[in-house]
Formats: structure tokens, sequence, C-alpha cells
């Protein structure tokens, strides 16, 4: 029988999707399950942006330019300049969702074997990135205890070695929650241009900050227009995950000129899926200003249900809709399926996500879940409820 390659045998599953079958086989065996485990919003995408599909008068669907329609990318460039960030339509590719823009960051700045430094816990595909694309992760522990704020900027330094490229970071962070700071944006930014690194942010949940704090992204920081790449997308901000469009932005020419050869050999971007995001563009502030206060209130019901139960230790997020919480548990990845497969409380269980999985470190992580508070706040509190009564009874 023909192999399959050793990338393949290599690629990791995803924590977030693999219970999918255990969770499946429990509703089937008529339990009901509180989804905790994936970042799909319940939030109603904008009436505008669905509408545009419906209301389009195109009379064949055709392919679009590799780089996204030109009136869309000006319309992102007014949306960033709203936003105190000025770049250029030019600087924008828009890609199939934001795990393409990644792919094409990675493909356009590192080779075969390169580097690149994370702090972790991170999004739990930049592993399967990293190994579609034959690079190496190095990984700076972020600690619980310190609410998983940046490490030290000396731990990032004794990592970088000539194999280094680039330093990655989530902002707000997934699966952590944690806004970087101005400051902390700043050290980074020392950093790369001391090393000749490129800085890529992921700053897919930017408009989801709380607690009057402000999101700094690296596009404000002058000193890094040739250092920075940012990773955006439309699926959390404007609840369209569906629609697969992301972008990478940049003021870098000859990374962009390179990208737009990786979006070359994949055609072009979906053309009614970028109808549907430009028209996005229009939603109102408020918009923003309603999701936001919904999910401040199901962050603090979230983590004051969470601190109330012995033995559990949860970090406060100030931006996207994640937390990590530690459990008094040894294995999470065993403790997931078991609340699957073998408990519920009246008839209902929970899905979470096995925190191990958004680590590359090997035996970091065991301990912890991702919980993902895009349910309504009464579920929320439910589903820890289960949690709590679920800890009780388990046994490693």
């Amino acid at each position: 029988m023909p192999k399959i390659s050793e990338k393949g045998r290599l690629m990791p599953e995803s924590p977030i999707r693999k219970l999918v079958p255990y969770a499946e086989q429990a509703h089937k065996d008529g339990k009901d399950v509180f989804y905790l485990n994936i970042g799909q919003p319940d939030i109603k995408t904008p009436t505008i942006a669905m509408d545009a599909v419906k209301v389009h008068s195109l009379d064949i669907l055709a392919y679009t330019r590799s780089e996204g329609s030109e009136n869309y990318r000006i319309k992102i460039a007014d949306y960033y300049s709203e936003n105190d960030i000025n770049v250029s339509h030019d600087n924008i590719i828009v890609t199939t969702g934001g795990s393409e823009a990644l792919l094409f960051a990675f493909g356009s700045i590192m080779d075969d074997d390169d580097e690149i430094i994370i702090p972790e816990p991170f999004y739990a595909n930049y592993n399967g990135f990293s190994r579609a694309s034959g690079v190496n992760i190095v990984p700076v522990i972020s600690k619980i205890d310190d609410n998983f704020a940046l490490p030290p900027i000396e731990e990032f330094e004794k990592l970088i070695t000539d194999k280094t490229k680039a330093i990655l970071i989530c902002n707000p962070g997934n699966p952590t929650g944690y806004l970087y700071s101005k400051e902390e944006i700043q050290k980074l930014a020392d950093l790369v241009i001391k090393h000749d690194l490129f800085l890529i942010a992921d700053e897919v949940y930017r408009e989801f900050v709380y607690d009057g704090i402000q999101h700094y992204s690296i596009l404000q920081e002058p000193r890094l227009d040739d250092y920075a790449i940012v990773i955006d997308s439309v699926s959390k901000r404007y609840s369209m995950c569906g629609a697969r469009i992301g972008y990478l932005v940049s003021k870098n020419k000859t990374v962009i000129a390179t990208a737009l050869k990786f979006a070359q050999a994949r055609l072009s971007p979906p053309t009614l899926a970028q109808i549907a995001s430009e028209a996005a563009l229009a939603t109102p502030k408020s918009y923003f200003e309603e999701v936001n206060t919904e999910y401040v209130q199901r962050r603090d019901a979230l983590i004051k249900a969470l601190e109330k139960i012995e033995g559990v230790k949860v970090a406060k997020p100030n931006g996207a809709f994640y937390c990590i919480a530690e459990l008094p548990i040894k294995n999470s990845d065993d403790f997931a399926k078991w609340l699957l497969e073998s408990f519920d409380y009246n008839n209902q269980t929970v899905m979470v996500a096995p925190a191990a999985g958004f680590y590359s470190t090997p035996g970091v992580g065991l301990n912890q879940i991702r919980i993902a508070y895009v349910l309504k706040e009464e579920s929320l509190l439910r589903a820890v409820k289960i949690l709590e009564e679920a800890l009780k009874v388990y046994q490693d």
C-alpha cells in the first residue's frame, strides 16, 4: 500500500474539533451538550452583510483579482484608518480566511527548517500551519499565574538563532484572551529590529477589548513598517466564520509582492464572500458596542462562577472571548472525553477544548482547558455548574 507523507503523519489533530464524534454520540444518546470548545459566536451576522449576497446582480460568479477586489481593499484600508492604522489598499491581500493569510506569511518569509518564536499557549492551528510549511515553532511559555502576559524579552532573545525568522503573537490572544499593551508591543519592536526579524500579529479579535483598555496594533508602531505583518479576518469581528475571508496586511512591499504569488497560485478569494464582507464594513459602531457589552457580561459571570469551584484557577481575559482554566485533574484530554462519554448532570454535559493542544511543549497544559464564552450567560452558568458537579466525581 502506498504510504502517506511524514508531514501528513505528523500533522497535529485539532484539540478543538477532534472531540466532535464524542459530542455527536452524546447528542444521539439524548444528552444536551453545551459547546464551550469552539469560537463560533452566537451573535447574529450583520443584516447588511447577509442582504448584500441576497440582492447581488451578478450574472456570472467569476474570479476576482488574486489580491481581492480593489474596491473592497480600499474600504478595508478605510476601516483601518478609522482605527488609527495608516495603510494603503496596496498593503492588503484578501485571503480565504485568516488561516490562508498566515500560510501566505509563512511561505513568504520562511524556508524549510526555519524557526518562529511564539508565546504559548497559542492558537492550536499555528502548530498545523507550521507543520504544513516545514517551519519549526520555538515556544516561550507564558504563565497562568501572570495572566499569560508577555514573557520577559530576555526569554525571547535567548531563543534566537540564525534560523529564527519571525516572532508571532495573537493580540488579543486565543486561547488566553490576553491583550498585549503598547509597552509590550514596543519591547517586541525593539527586539525584532535589533535582530532583523519579522513580527507577525494575528489581530482578528481587535474589536473585542474590555475594561477601557485600547488595542495597539503593530501597524501603529512606525518603526515596524518593514517588519510588521498583520493577519486579520471577518470571521469573529462580524460573526462571519463561514465567509472564510481574511487579509494579510504589511507595509513591506517585498512581503506583499511575494505573498501575491501565493495568492495567484490559488487564483482568487471567494467572490460572494467578498461581497458580504465588503458590505459588513458599513456595520455601525453601535454593533460592536453592544457585542462588547454582551461579552463583558458573559466573561464576568463565567470567571466569577469558575473561581467559586474548589481547586480551579482561571486567568481573566481583557479581550477576545476565551479563557484558560486550570482544573484539579491530571489530563484534560481524558476528562473532556469522559464528560461526553460517561457523565451527565440532569441529562446535560459540556464540551471543552483540552489546552495541551494549544502548546507545542510536550507535557505542558495537561490540566488546563480553554473555554469559549460564546453562549448566553444563562447557558454559561449552567455549563459551569455541570463542570463543578463533574469534578466532584471524576477520577483520573
